[in-house]
């Protein structure tokens, strides 16, 4: 591990802040983040320190990715997005930066970890280079985490007016047990709407909002006029009130 890294991240740690956090990534037993530990650092000093460390080699962000602390893993992350990010004249290096992402992407074990990445790595690769196979083969994975990364990494696609691998994994997300999994899904059916394709967003409610789980549709009609909101949540069925 990059011992100017490390020592930088750990000189801004800030110890009052680790009881919250962990609550907050829910690291007790039985939880999903189980076990995870924390330092106290927040995400934008993380990201500053972290983005001048974007081509450090990729045996030192594997190693911070490996870390069982969690804002050591984040780290990695956002100097793999930064990486990305700067190397968009070179493709070669951002398919590189993109293998190397899927072949650690079980290192992203908390929503966070999820979200911060997968939008701004692989979502950014797929947008240029689509894929909804990549997606839907991620999305049944047996891992809580890699499934999310499937949905949000759709977020560029939705941005750019490109709705259908949202509504793919969307529709087969309707039976899924966990809520991290509704929340991501309805925030990107919300995005959906925000993004040119209310149309598209209610004619999916039209279909499915009967057997949304609540949270999933909540989150989806969140930014809808009142008198939408409430047709579409007197649309579901009793079982899921």
């Amino acid at each position: 591990m990059n011992k100017n890294w490390e020592k930088e991240l750990r000189d801004i740690a800030e110890p009052t802040k680790v009881t919250i956090l962990s609550s907050f990534f829910k690291t007790g037993s039985g939880q999903y983040g189980e076990g995870d530990r924390f330092i106290g650092i927040n995400v934008p000093a993380n990201r500053a320190i972290s983005k001048d460390y974007a081509f450090s080699p990729l045996e030192e962000i594997r190693e911070m990715l490996d870390s069982p602390i969690h804002e050591f893993r984040l780290a990695g992350l956002l100097a793999l997005v930064e990486r990305y990010k700067k190397s968009r004249k070179n493709p070669d290096e951002q398919n590189l930066i993109v293998d190397f992402y899927l072949d650690n992407m079980h290192k992203c074990n908390n929503w966070d970890l999820v979200d911060l990445s997968a939008p701004y790595i692989l979502g950014e690769h797929l947008l240029k280079n689509p894929d909804d196979e990549l997606l839907m083969r991620l999305s049944l994975s047996p891992t809580l985490w890699i499934q999310r990364i499937a949905i949000v990494a759709t977020h560029p696609m939705i941005r750019a007016g490109k709705f259908d691998a949202t509504l793919r994994l969307a529709e087969r997300y309707i039976s899924h047990k966990h809520d991290l999994i509704h929340k991501a899904t309805g925030w990107m059916l919300r995005e959906i709407g925000k993004h040119g394709g209310i149309e598209t967003l209610t004619a999916f409610l039209d279909r499915h909002a009967p057997s949304m789980p609540r949270t999933m549709l909540r989150y989806s009609i969140e930014k809808l006029p009142p008198q939408m909101y409430l047709k579409y949540l007197k649309l579901q069925s009793p079982k899921y009130n």
